[in-house]
């Protein structure tokens, strides 16, 4: 399960309703083929939700398929910020046999706030998401990531981006930490004492397109370099790779709700 909830794409023009104070809610679904876990060198398939609501008289923003659920509470001059919710990667001895002895990873909520700025009103968005596991004890993550939205005629729209990752060391410590007793059960890994930084830099791109008003179609990938102690642990330099990427196609739903 990739670690990052897939954001809903632009979904087109809003339904057509007389009542301004209609809600406008996009549901979708996404299929991912990307890493098994972080670090693997495995690939597998995945699919997580997505979801999005807005007054029907606010404008529909674009947003990048890997922008994690949320809800701008704040709004001006081009800058939002709320609240955001994800997902945690889990990882097992069934994703890699060579894991026997490493401590397993149980999948989880997080949750925080972003901010981003529009630069260029829905062109140019700069974002950046603070993200608490919630009970799993994986720590904390920052995403920063920069992305410029482009439309093709009237259906399509292209967008792309640069993407950094920071893990603080409750994070680095679960995901690529390796202690000293399970090293020794393990017999073929050394012990790691991952810290936090920067664990990762990389580019996401997609294109999106209106099948009608409200359905949309969405292909992207994502791609990242795991850097610093992602990339030195064990688990990632003995068992898989620092290059970590990410297959995905979406399928959302725009409709209007009244309460």
């Amino acid at each position: 399960m990739t670690a990052s909830l897939a954001g809903a794409a632009d979904s087109g023009d809003a339904p057509n309703h007389p009542d301004s104070g209609t809600w406008i809610v996009t549901l979708g679904a996404s299929v991912e083929y990307g890493p098994k876990f972080p670090g693997s060198k495995h690939d597998g398939f995945s699919a997580l939700p997505s979801f999005d609501i807005r007054r029907f008289d606010e404008p529909d923003e674009h947003s990048a398929p890997d922008d994690n659920i949320d809800y701008g509470l704040i709004d001006f001059g081009g800058f939002e910020a709320g609240p955001v919710v994800g997902l945690r990667d889990s990882r097992s001895q069934s994703d890699d046999d060579r894991l026997k002895g490493i401590h397993s990873v149980d999948w989880d909520i997080d949750a925080g706030v972003f901010a981003q700025y529009w630069a260029i009103p829905n062109q140019l968005r700069f974002r950046s998401e603070i993200r608490q596991a919630v009970s799993n004890g994986s720590g904390l993550v920052v995403d920063i990531s920069a992305d410029w939205f482009q439309p093709l005629g009237d259906r399509w729209l292209l967008s792309a981006g640069p993407r950094a990752s920071f893990g603080n060391g409750a994070y680095m410590r679960k995901y690529f930490g390796i202690s000293s007793s399970e090293a020794l059960q393990n017999g073929a890994l050394s012990a790691f004492d991952a810290k936090g930084g920067l664990k990762s830099i990389g580019f996401t791109v997609s294109a999106a397109y209106d099948v009608t008003p409200t359905w949309t179609l969405q292909v992207y990938d994502r791609f990242d370099r795991l850097t610093g102690d992602a990339a030195d642990s064990p688990i990632t330099s003995k068992l898989g790779s620092e290059n970590q990427n990410v297959i995905g196609i979406s399928l959302t739903k725009a409709f209007s709700v009244s309460f």
